[in-house]
């Protein structure tokens, strides 16, 4: 089988955007998209402190097989995000150290895979931001095909080449391009919610309370 490419283009975002969105955390986005929009939790950094921010592209590989990745990795402009759709086959590195060192070359952001990677701790040395499903040792195939920049579904989130990825230690939420705006205004204004939150709850009252939740019913 082949390996295939959409034909496709989407807008670049400026590094000054990027860099406001630095600041929302996946927890607070995915809140305004109605909690839509997370990867499964057993998408995790390698790394703890890890944050992720850049646009996406994406392929969907083989299982077993990383043939796409590596001509993806040759595709990349700087700072964009890999999002690889591995099917969540848990016992195949589908991402490792040489890999990782070609991506960076190229000057990508990042990489999450619903996957298995290996090198794990040379990554994590190199500072390069990877988030995958699974860590093992055992090695890909090459050459069975694949498919680059069409619409994936990694570990249960749509995406689309150009969409937002947000990552840290809680895991991979994505910003579909065209609401990108509109959703950082509104994670800002949660944020400043939940700020006043806290300062309510330091001074005295309870989460229940703030919630309207009534008294608890006694059982006799």
């Amino acid at each position: 089988m082949s390996i295939q490419r959409h034909d496709v283009t989407f807008e670049t975002l400026s590094d000054e955007t990027l860099e406001q969105w630095r600041g929302i955390p996946p927890a607070i986005v995915s809140d305004m998209m109605n909690r839509t929009q997370c990867m499964a939790g057993r998408i995790k950094p390698l790394k703890p402190g890890t944050v992720l921010v850049g646009q996406a592209r994406t392929v969907t590989c083989m299982v077993g097989d990383n043939a796409a990745l590596h001509a993806l990795v040759a595709l990349l402009e700087p700072g964009e995000i890999i999002v690889a759709d591995g099917g969540n086959h848990p016992d195949v590195a589908l991402w490792g150290g040489i890999l990782t060192q070609a991506a960076m070359a190229q000057g990508a952001g990042g990489i999450v895979i619903d996957g298995g990677v290996r090198d794990v701790a040379e990554i994590a040395d190199l500072g390069f931001p990877c988030f995958a499903s699974s860590r093992v040792p055992q090695g890909p195939h090459k050459g069975f095909g694949g498919v680059i920049d069409g619409t994936i579904s990694c570990a249960g989130a749509h995406v689309s080449p150009g969409d937002l990825i947000i990552g840290d230690d809680d895991g991979i939420a994505v910003v579909p391009l065209a609401r990108q705006a509109e959703l950082y205004a509104a994670s800002i204004n949660k944020i400043a919610e939940e700020e006043a939150a806290i300062e309510s709850i330091k001074a005295g009252q309870t989460t229940a309370e703030r919630m309207g939740l009534p008294d608890p019913e006694i059982i006799p």
